[in-house]
């Protein structure tokens, strides 16, 4: 009788893509947690956006949209939100010789975007307490690496 040779199945549960996967799932429900358990007045895709406009003064909506990974439809909801609460303004420029609308974040803004960073600065230094800085630095370049890759794949329909 012969025997048969079993080969090593990998599953996707051993996979770097599950791995990440997991990881992302339970920083958003932890990033959830702290903005609830704070009361910080904006959601976290809120904060994010308005984090993310700091960086990219006179942002448009769609490469807002396309770096906070939203439509564009959500993108517009949760700018429609910041500019009630007078965080960001919005403005008509032109790109590529047409009228886009961009935006830029007021200094209501910065100041509430400070106020929040600072609370939860707190909260996330414990997730990160059993890595030196560089490790914490050489986790940050190497999934700045994987995600670049990744974007080449991924097609947004933003």
């Amino acid at each position: 009788m012969q025997k048969i040779q079993k080969l090593p199945v990998k599953h996707f549960t051993d996979s770097i893509y599950y791995d990440l996967e997991q990881t992302a799932r339970l920083m958003k429900k932890l990033g959830n947690q702290v903005f609830e358990k704070l009361n910080l007045g904006l959601t976290s895709d809120e904060y994010i956006t308005l984090d993310t406009i700091s960086c990219n003064a006179g942002i448009c909506q769609r490469d807002l949209a396309k770096l906070i990974l939203k439509d564009r439809a959500n993108t517009g909801r949760i700018l429609d939100t910041l500019e009630g609460m007078g965080l960001i303004t919005r403005f008509i420029d032109t790109k590529n010789n047409r009228l886009v609308r961009k935006m830029g974040i007021t200094e209501k803004g910065l100041k509430k975007l400070q106020e929040l960073s600072n609370k939860m600065e707190v909260h996330f230094r414990n997730t990160t307490a059993s890595f030196s800085e560089e490790e914490i630095e050489a986790l940050q370049q190497s999934l700045k690496r994987f995600r670049n890759s990744i974007e080449e794949f991924v097609k947004m329909n933003i």
